[in-house]
């Protein structure tokens, strides 16, 4: 096939990357990560995001794409094998959309286009991924309260995962309570049950834990208004970020960038491409 022979270069991973205004740099610094462990492949990044897409274009004038406009550059520049990481913390909406984008491209482009799972998508990995973050963030005498952004459907697909890591991290600890910005248990609405529920457990101090990959506007607004309305009750922090930021996300856990950095992996061994041949 006359075509196939424009198909000369041999590898691509595609960061699919709901996006942010405030903390892109975040994604940017994944992406440093990724081509350090896969040094024989080109990355790159797209966001899902048309409004911080345009955002950042008109308030920073640097431009991003979306997932089929960087798919389609990529098929152009001649790339026989391409993963798309999915930068999703569960396996929502954003994630089928990504799955829907790559099955998609599957029916005209030549490349071989495989997409990873969500984060937290296999139990195991999910079970282990949640205590380590229990661990790291629990403090003496202070009680969790994990906030999840949530899905405003309650028959989206992957919601389970949702539902799975607000039980875990309830079951494992009785200082831990969740709830969700948007969706099922929105703060807004059970937070008087919620104070009433951690007022019986005897709570005095609590911290909010923001189940977000990146701290950008979600968490300069929700999170702190979720803690000046849990101070009317409690000693009420945000919890302190667990890396080199000033702020509390999940994309610099190392938790998290090994889970993507496997997903990776497995997605070329799909394809026949062994692990020997990456530096990881």
């Amino acid at each position: 096939m006359k075509r196939y022979r424009h198909y000369n270069k041999k590898r691509a991973i595609v960061l699919a990357c709901f996006g942010s205004v405030i903390e892109q740099q975040k994604y940017l610094d994944l992406k440093d990560v990724v081509e350090d462990k896969f040094p024989d492949c080109e990355v790159f990044v797209s966001f899902s995001s048309r409004m911080v897409i345009k955002m950042l274009k008109k308030e920073k004038n640097e431009e991003y794409k979306n997932l089929p406009q960087t798919l389609s550059d990529v098929d152009m520049l001649g790339f026989k094998h391409v993963v798309v990481a999915s930068i999703n913390i569960y396996p929502t909406d954003e994630h089928e959309v990504l799955k829907k984008i790559v099955d998609g491209f599957k029916h005209f482009s030549l490349a071989n286009i495989k997409c990873t799972n969500a984060l937290l998508t296999k139990t195991k990995e999910t079970s282990n991924f949640l205590k380590d973050l229990n661990e790291k963030v629990t403090q003496e005498d202070t009680a969790n309260l994990y906030v999840i952004h949530g899905t405003p459907r309650l028959d989206t697909s992957g919601i389970d995962s949702i539902n799975y890591a607000a039980s875990f991290l309830e079951m494992i600890s009785e200082s831990n309570f969740t709830c969700s910005l948007e969706g099922a248990m929105p703060y807004n609405e059970i937070s008087d049950a919620l104070k009433l529920k951690m007022k019986k457990a005897g709570v005095k101090k609590v911290q909010v834990i923001p189940m977000l990959l990146v701290s950008g506007n979600h968490y300069m607004k929700d999170m702190h208004e979720i803690r000046d309305d849990l101070s009317d009750t409690f000693d009420s922090t945000i919890a302190s970020s667990l890396s080199k930021g000033d702020t509390f996300n999940l994309i610099e856990l190392e938790k998290t960038q090994t889970i993507i950095l496997k997903e990776i992996e497995d997605s070329f061994k799909m394809m026949g491409i062994k692990h020997k041949q990456f530096t990881y």
